[in-house]
């Protein structure tokens, strides 16, 4: 007998169902859609793909085969769709839904106008826009970053409020009674969010209109939990490495016991820094 291999990733093709504020940062939208019943996120800072539709495009275009990557390079920038990595805040079954967190770069109609194409289209998203995603198909897949090795004793999280809907789900992730020591920066006073865990964490919120510290120097500060800490710190990509450059050589945990993600980098748009990593590739 056989069985058919199934891929870990592919497209699904999902609409607005809701939109929902959470604060001036930030916006929760909920998709739906058929395909979603083979959708299989693997929780905590499970991501994929998300491509959207540019003004007056009914829906995203995009190739969707074999070579769809430099297919969709190949197309005029003003035509191709849209494409930027998010997080799963939540998946739900009956009826097949999932969140994603959208953070809005500025509050009111100045940050409004120098947002990007996502933050734009995320302000204004509507019940039945379309949109694709590439996505998992198995709940275990390469898409997780946020993997504790074994004897890991607790847990060190920074994000930044683009990366706060990975941190958030990661903690509803964490067993009971983890030891967790938590950094989430944000914009504003409102942009904080209630968080649900039954880990052992103390959050702290880095709020910048507060004059709050720069995350090295919060995380300098402050006396890590357990033996063998395993760090997951994700935002921007230059704040992320000054801390992993703290974590590894001025606190010397062991860098395999440490988890980096770069979201985002000041200056560059995800087509940028996706061109350059497959020309460094």
């Amino acid at each position: 007998m056989t069985t058919a291999a199934i891929a870990p990733f592919r497209f699904f093709g999902l609409h607005v169902v809701r939109t929902r504020r959470l604060g001036p940062s930030m916006v929760r939208i909920t998709f739906g859609g058929e395909d979603l019943r083979d959708f299989a996120a693997g929780g905590r800072d499970q991501s994929l793909s998300l491509f959207l539709p540019h003004p007056g495009q009914r829906e995203p275009r995009l190739p969707t085969g074999d070579n769809w990557f430099a297919e969709w390079r190949a197309l005029p920038e003003d035509e191709r769709a849209v494409l930027r990595s998010y997080t799963v805040r939540e998946q739900r079954r009956d009826p097949d839904e999932i969140d994603i967190d959208f953070a809005l770069h500025g509050a009111g109609p100045a940050g409004a106008a120098a947002s990007g194409p996502a933050s734009r289209w995320a302000r204004q998203a509507t019940p039945g826009q379309r949109v694709r995603v590439l996505g998992p198909a198995m709940e275990h897949n390469t898409a997780v970053r946020f993997q504790p090795p074994t004897g890991t004793d607790s847990v060190l999280i920074w994000a930044d409020e683009t990366a706060l809907p990975a941190a958030s789900a990661i903690l509803e992730w964490l067993p009971a009674g983890t030891r967790a020591e938590v950094w989430l920066e944000v914009q504003h006073t409102a942009d904080r969010q209630p968080l649900r865990t039954e880990a052992d964490a103390r959050v702290t919120w880095l709020v910048r209109e507060e004059g709050a510290p720069a995350a090295v120097d919060a995380v300098r500060a402050a006396e890590l939990p357990g033996a063998r800490p395993y760090a997951w710190i994700a935002g921007e990509s230059g704040c992320v490495k000054e801390l992993r450059r703290h974590l590894v050589r001025e606190r010397q945990v062991d860098r395999r016991q440490v988890t980096f993600v770069g979201y985002w980098r000041r200056g560059l748009s995800e087509e940028q820094l996706r061109a350059a990593a497959a020309q460094a590739a």
